[in-house]
């Protein structure tokens, strides 16, 4: 099994710490932008082979590695919508990295500032949640710290107004396969 990606990519990271709970054996890959671009049809990080099966989503990769593991992966609706805001919020954050990274100002088009607004409600919504702040974490909470872990090293969002993030990420940032697969410096 092989694993394609960026040490950065907060998507990828999920799969690294899935791979270390699920003791998958894969080689990890590292891959830039021009590789995903050539050899996904999705552009983008990250992509998984295992034999025959290549599966181009984060989403699906966890849920295969899970599988392959015999554990279970978002097996409530509730878990799905709390993992569905997640992604909803890293795609906005992602979204605008870019386009600020290659010129836009943000601030100057209606469609920018609306993610922004939803980057925040998002985050008030997630705040609200029940989060735990020690071993065991789900597949939501392990999104989440990715996020705000990627988030807040790209200085793309501010969770000092929302004390129960703040709380759960130091938490699960003594968790040891968070600890592993932490973005270099």
């Amino acid at each position: 099994m092989k694993l394609y990606g960026s040490y950065t990519s907060p998507f990828v990271r999920h799969c690294r710490i899935a791979l270390i709970e699920t003791n998958c054996a894969c080689e990890f890959i590292e891959t830039d932008q021009a590789a995903s671009a050539t050899q996904s049809p999705t552009k983008r990080v990250p992509f998984l082979e295992d034999g025959d099966l290549f599966l181009t989503d984060s989403t699906a990769i966890l849920k295969h590695l899970r599988e392959k593991a015999g554990q279970p992966f978002l097996a409530k609706t509730t878990e799905l919508n709390d993992f569905c805001i997640i992604n909803t919020a890293l795609d906005s954050t992602v979204n605008l990295f870019f386009l600020q990274r290659d010129g836009v100002d943000l601030q100057a088009h209606e469609y920018t500032r609306r993610q922004a607004a939803r980057i925040e409600s998002s985050l008030a919504e997630l705040n609200a949640l029940k989060l735990p702040t020690q071993a065991p974490y789900s597949d939501v909470h392990l999104r989440l710290a990715c996020y705000l872990a990627w988030g807040l090293f790209r200085n793309r969002i501010n969770i000092d107004e929302h004390e129960n993030l703040q709380n759960f990420l130091a938490g699960i940032q003594q968790y040891q396969p968070f600890k592993d697969t932490a973005i270099p410096t």
